[in-house]
């Protein structure tokens, strides 16, 4: 190397670090995440692939607006309202805003009024009950599946768990509920067959075994259909009631109370009126708010729960008791809306999107997801574009997930903010202008 080499030209490591701007983005991502970025612009520099002279103002320029985390926001243009792959429901501003105050100190387990300790997220608590009132007491711990193993671990565990075989679902990644009881050293006594179980079954079961509890599994991700038969739960309610038995009632979905617009989707209300001792549910499908497992029911069963030692293990943290108090209490969530969505305004969306980019529109059916309302189509409207735009989408900025299905990316906008339609435009055009060029080039 010369001395006329232009690489002596690129700044050091320690004079970079000092910069005003680099340093204060290191105090926002961290000093490490701040490093990497130096080290790559200048290995980039000594490959000749940028000018000396232009490495500061790249590292700046690469740093403005750098997330700390690697997860990418995406705008959802599926017209699955709860998808799973994209963290199920989106949560409220309302609920954003709670969890940026839960942040630092909060009173999760503090009476400030006497300087006690108290139950923890009582206030959460109480939003549920307000929300569902036939519930004795409530219990929110982290997860769905975590709120089924409490409860079949401080029901039955060594005992034997009664469930039809219509009802022993597998859900998204071979997740089985089988395994998942099985796990707590429960023993799975199944009654019936996969299109019909009976009253009777149960009640065999119930004479001649060690039952710990009867769960019923609403069968949210399929529908069986045809030569049917099941036992309700006001049946089931008085037949586990003379025996002593808890029932269970696992909803899945997180719907509270009855939605006229998913007739055939159980509620927790209803399900309790109906002599369920208690109902197992999520609290980020339906509900629309944090990831969580909420419990409802019975309120000396709520508080046995609540005492077992693996609810310790499995309890909510203050950022998802924050964002389903704010959930409840504050104004309707983002899947409430996008579930009841204006059909007609869809359409005008959708036309207004499809005229700046120069496409069409067609009639497109969104689904609920996240297992709720099986076969149930909500009418809408999406942008028809070639196939070949639905990867330009993903990865561009911002990351647009599209639906490809029969050669065509639709983008539904359903579940984007009507504020977004500009940025989505934008994207959309640009994804176009991909698609173009790499046909052109082809």
């Amino acid at each position: 190397m010369t001395r006329s080499d232009p690489r002596r030209r690129i700044p050091r490591t320690d004079h970079l670090l000092a910069d005003p701007e680099i340093a204060t983005a290191a105090r926002r991502l961290g000093e490490q995440a701040v490093r990497d970025v130096v080290r790559d612009v200048q290995e980039s520099a000594r490959r000749g692939d940028v000018d000396p002279d232009d490495v500061l103002g790249v590292i700046r320029e690469t740093l403005v607006g750098r997330p700390v985390g690697t997860g990418r926001s995406v705008l959802n243009a599926t017209g699955v309202v709860v998808h799973t792959n994209l963290g199920r429901a989106p949560l409220s501003t309302a609920a954003r805003d709670a969890v940026l105050d839960a942040c630092g100190y909060v009173d999760v387990e503090l009476d400030l009024e006497s300087g006690t300790r108290s139950r923890r997220g009582v206030a959460t608590r109480e939003a549920l009950l307000r929300a569902c009132p036939a519930a004795g007491d409530a219990l929110m711990v982290n997860n769905g599946a975590a709120a089924m193993v409490l409860a079949t671990t401080a029901l039955a565990a060594g005992r034997e768990v009664v469930i039809s075989r219509g009802e022993l679902i597998e859900i998204g990644a071979g997740f089985r509920l089988t395994d998942l009881i099985e796990s707590t050293g429960a023993r799975l006594r199944e009654v019936g067959t996969t299109n019909r179980t009976h009253l009777r079954d149960y009640a065999v079961a119930l004479a001649d075994g060690d039952v710990g509890c009867v769960l019923k599994v609403h069968p949210s991700n399929y529908r069986v259909s045809g030569f049917t038969a099941e036992a309700t739960i006001a049946e089931l309610a008085e037949l586990t009631a003379s025996q002593g038995v808890p029932l269970i009632a696992d909803l899945g979905s997180g719907l509270l109370v009855p939605d006229a617009s998913l007739p055939d989707e159980p509620d927790a209300s209803s399900a309790l009126a109906a002599g369920a001792d208690l109902v197992i549910a999520s609290g980020d499908k339906l509900l629309g708010g944090p990831q969580a497992g909420i419990l409802l029911g019975d309120a000396d069963l709520v508080g046995r729960l609540s005492k077992h030692p693996l609810a310790r293990a499995v309890r909510a943290d203050k950022l998802a008791l924050a964002a389903m108090e704010a959930t409840l209490v504050g104004p309707l969530p983002p899947v409430t809306e996008y579930l009841h969505a204006d059909n007609g305004r869809l359409r005008q969306r959708a036309e207004a999107v499809a005229a700046k980019v120069g496409a069409d529109v067609v009639p497109h059916d969104g689904r609920v997801g996240g297992g709720g309302a099986p076969g149930v189509p909500l009418p809408g409207w999406a942008i028809a574009l070639p196939e070949q735009a639905a990867k330009a989408l993903r990865v561009g900025s911002p990351a647009v997930l599209a639906r490809v299905h029969d050669g065509l990316c639709l983008v539904d906008l359903r579940c984007i903010p009507e504020t977004n339609d500009e940025i989505l435009a934008e994207a959309v055009a640009h994804a176009l202008g991909v698609v173009r060029v790499s046909g052109a080039t082809g």
